[in-house]
Order: C-alpha cells, then structure tokens, then sequence
C-alpha cells in the first residue's frame, strides 16, 4: 500500500535514527528548495545529514503530524547529544516533498505551571473550522503579537482554560503580558514579532510562522495553537535565532 504523505514525512523524519538514505526518496532532488540555513540543498545533503546525525544514536519523536493542502507539518522531539523540539514544515508536489522549512530550539522546562515544551493534547477535531481557525490565529498573531495591543489578549485566549507550554511562561496571561511588554535597555521590545510568513491549520490547530528578534537577535517563531470554543486554548513553540548569511549552506532564507 502506497503511504501517504504524513507517513511519508515519519518515515523520512525517522531516517535520522537509522541513517538510511532511502528515507530521503520522498523528496525530489531535482526541485527540492532547502529553508535550513545549515543544511545543503537536495536529497543527497539531506542523506549525508542523516548519515551523520545517525552515528551518535539520535532518538526522533513525531509528537504531532498535520496535513493543509500540499504542506505537512509537524512538531518534533530530537536527542541528539541534548534535547531539542522542533517543527518540520514540508511543500509536497504529487508524492514527494519539494521544499522544507524548519525552526528548532533546545528543550526546556517544564514551566511555571508543570507543562513540558511538547505535552498536552495530540487529537486532531473541528476539521470544518479549519479555515475560520486559521483566520482567527490571523487575527491574534496581527493584533496581539506583532502590534502589541495587549488589552486585546482576552478577547483571543480563554484565560480560565488555558494551557501554555513556552517554558519561560506559566498558564496566567500575566506572565504573557509581561514577556510581551519586556523591552531592552534600548528600549527594544525584547519579543518582536515584525512579519508573519504563513499559517498553516488542520481543524483545531494552526501554526504561525513568524520573523522578528528575541534579544536583539534576528529571529524565527513558530507557534502552535489550539482552538476549542472559539478561542486559544493551548500554546506551544520555538524560537530559533537566525544565522548571519556568511554562515548558510544554501541561499533560499530562512522563510
């Protein structure tokens, strides 16, 4: 039975366990557009890649796995020599994979409230409220995260029901609007989000993938939200700090 695409991407994400280049066969090395900073473009880097990571006994962990349109996306636990999360976003054109986008920190916590950076609800529900979903994480990334009007936190986060996985950050929108309104000496907030690339969403969860700076330093977040009733429910994500260009292996961008 031929696997479809999510199992496709499992397969080739469990590849770093294993080394096996044939996992990498999902991806079509003549089109094949590479968004890592620090991984060579095609099949064949991605091939050495694993080859590479396999020789230090690496365990990948598929926590989440979502399908929108031609894109798969996922979250991700890798142990490595330390612990990291990760989301992996992937382009499909018919059966293999054409692009790939990613954004990884290293694992902390658990937080304030207990929650580890990947705990919480997995199942997938409310497939027919994708799109107004998607919509309202639109809405809340524009007005709250990269406009900073914070008197509107409530409208968009049940505050009574809230679980938040960021683990500098508790489960009171306190501790949110205070990260949010933390600025540098220089008067910089210290969380900027500036851009938003896209918003990829399967029923009850949508991801943002956003540009900006986390202390002062040029940066990438990937957030992942829940939505039950109308509002934000469950929050998890990663901020990577993006490389000078003098250091990247390929010349697509982060984004």
């Amino acid at each position: 039975m031929t696997q479809n695409r999510k199992e496709r991407i499992c397969t080739l994400l469990k590849g770093i366990e294993t080394g096996d280049a044939s996992s990498v066969s999902v991806v079509n090395e003549q089109k094949y557009i590479q968004h890592n900073p620090q991984t060579q473009e095609g099949g064949e880097g991605l091939a050495v890649l694993f080859k590479r990571l396999s020789k230090s006994n690496p365990r990948v962990n598929i926590v989440r796995i979502f399908e929108d349109g031609d894109y798969i996306f996922a979250q991700t636990e890798y142990d490595f020599s330390s612990s990291n999360i990760g989301f992996e976003v992937f382009h499909f054109e018919g059966d293999q994979t054409d692009e790939h986008w990613d954004n990884i920190q290293k694992r902390l916590g658990p937080n304030q409230s207990g929650h580890s950076m990947v705990d919480g609800i997995t199942e997938i529900t409310d497939i027919e409220k994708t799109e107004v979903n998607r919509k309202f994480v639109n809405a809340f990334v524009n007005q709250v995260l990269i406009n900073n009007q914070l008197e509107t936190l409530e409208d968009y986060i049940d505050k009574d029901h809230y679980t938040e996985h960021n683990p500098l950050l508790s489960d009171n929108l306190s501790a949110l609007k205070i990260a949010l309104s933390n600025n540098t000496k220089n008067s910089i907030r210290v969380i900027q989000y500036e851009k938003n690339h896209r918003f990829l969403a399967e029923g009850n969860f949508v991801l943002s993938v956003c540009e900006g700076s986390f202390n002062g330093k040029h940066s990438a977040f990937y957030d992942l939200f829940r939505i039950a009733n109308g509002k934000i429910v469950e929050h998890w994500d990663t901020t990577e700090a993006i490389p000078p260009r003098t250091e990247w292996k390929n010349d697509n961008g982060k984004f």
